[in-house]
């Protein structure tokens, strides 16, 4: 978690729209229907969006993901090398082959 975001999810008004947002999706990951872990920003929370509600508590900025999901899309918009990634139950990365 970036540090100047860490005061806003620890947010009640975060706790209350990530638990609404997880019950609304039924707690399936919204790619791959697994159980879903992480309600994720899709337009990322920056220094400069924070304290706007479109961008941190709307659910049309949302989505629920898996621990594995969540990972794959920070790492494919992260990383030039994505083949061959693969992750673990934890949720770390694993070598698995390929470059």
């Amino acid at each position: 978690m970036k540090e100047y975001a860490r005061k806003f999810y620890k947010s009640t008004a975060w706790r209350k729209c990530r638990n609404s947002y997880f019950n609304y999706r039924h707690g399936l990951c919204e790619r791959c229907i697994g159980p879903g872990k992480i309600v994720h920003h899709k337009k990322y929370i920056t220094p400069e969006n924070m304290d706007d509600p479109a961008i941190t508590l709307s659910f049309s900025n949302l989505e629920l993901l898996c621990q594995n999901c969540h990972n794959r899309e920070h790492h494919e918009r992260n990383s030039s090398v994505v083949e061959g990634l693969m992750f673990d139950s934890n949720g770390d990365l694993i070598q698995t082959g390929g470059k």
